[in-house]
């Protein structure tokens, strides 16, 4: 059974001040003008995954502009788990509120019912940038294979920040540092083992398709050493750094710390190295085996968020990609500035116009 969205309504959402839309599980390709409120669009069907959306933006930011009144987003999503009636609110700029058949839900519920993958032109520089985004793409990915992996990243992330505080404040009793250590060894380890067993994943998926995509290998890597195998290593490993911590000021072992590192497997060549059209091809590659690896774990492809993909590939590829997407079942949502990016999808695809008029954005079928 595939996995999609049949509804969408929007309320007050970034540029849309009301959207209605009815699909069916096919790609949706949508198209308009820069500024339109097309990328709009898509972030709004990204909080249907846990976490903070395609732009990582605080729910204030989301909210339409000059009213400010906070904003609303209802669903309903059909897939393996059944159909769902799925609402997002934030109220006047306040914290995301989630619902999953009108009860309140958690993120890692959300994340059982949902998969969603994305891509945009901001990831496009992910293999020549700094470790925090290449390490924020592979949680993604990991997350999409295990939902709770969100939940320990931020006890990992709250145990830092406490220790960290106690760093900067010169603080030297070891009874301060135990119990914070051990929270962050015990959530540090599985973030780790998590991240792996997505790495494998990805690899098995990326082994085992023909694609017109080239294949990465990706590597788990650490700025000084390999990550200690497992929390009691870590846990005596974070005491045995103290004293050079306390230097720094910071914890300077971790999870947190790690990089992804990617090589274009054919090549032999390190995916920094690559050009521009062959690190892009190689992101679309990892998506594209991130979503055969979920279909074959629950049952459907994930739904997929391509923004702006058509206008960085040639039409031979352009035509490769959609092929894929076609024969994943996936519902794919994708924007373009011009119908004529979707033209190698014919009928396989649902076609949505996105226009503005006065300040409103507009959609049509």
């Amino acid at each position: 059974m595939a996995l999609f969205l049949e509804t969408l309504t929007l309320s007050h959402f970034r540029s849309h001040k009301r959207a209605a839309l009815e699909v069916d599980a096919r790609p949706v390709a949508i198209f308009g003008p820069n500024g339109a409120g097309k990328t709009n669009l898509v972030e709004a069907v990204s909080l249907f995954s846990p976490g903070r959306g395609m732009r990582r933006a605080s729910a204030e930011a989301m909210t339409r502009r000059p009213e400010a009144l906070g904003w609303k987003i209802t669903g309903t999503l059909s897939g393996p788990a059944g159909r769902h009636e799925l609402s997002f609110l934030s109220e006047q700029g306040g914290a995301r509120q989630v619902r999953v058949d009108d009860k309140p839900a958690t993120q890692t519920r959300l994340g059982e019912l949902a998969r969603v993958l994305w891509l945009m032109p901001s990831m496009d520089r992910l293999w020549i940038e700094g470790a925090e985004g290449r390490r924020r793409f592979l949680d993604r990915m990991t997350l999409s294979f295990f939902p709770a992996h969100g939940d320990l990243s931020l006890a990992y992330e709250k145990a830092m920040r406490d220790r960290n505080r106690l760093l900067k404040d010169q603080v030297r009793d070891p009874g301060w540092y135990r119990a914070l250590e051990r929270q962050m060894a015990e959530a540090g380890a599985m973030i780790d083992a998590n991240r792996r067993a997505a790495l494998e994943r990805l690899d098995a998926a990326q082994k085992g398709a023909e694609t017109a995509f080239p294949s990465a290998d990706l590597t788990l890597t650490h700025p000084e050493t390999p990550l200690p195998d497992g929390s009691e290593a870590l846990a005596t490993a974070l005491a045995e750094s103290r004293a050079r911590d306390l230097h720094a000021g910071r914890t300077l072992i971790g999870p947190h710390r790690a990089d992804m590192e990617g090589v274009f497997a054919a090549k032999g060549v390190p995916a920094a190295d690559c050009s521009t059209g062959e690190q892009k091809a190689l992101l679309i590659s990892l998506i594209l085996a991130n979503a055969r690896a979920l279909a074959a774990d629950i049952g459907a492809a994930p739904i997929l968020l391509l923004d702006e993909v058509a206008a960085h590939l040639d039409a031979t590829r352009r035509a490769a990609l959609y092929d894929e997407i076609i024969a994943l079942g996936a519902q794919a949502w994708m924007t373009g500035t011009g119908p004529e990016l979707f033209e190698e999808l014919g009928e396989r695809a649902q076609r949505l116009e996105v226009t503005e008029t006065a300040g409103i954005s507009e959609i049509r079928p």
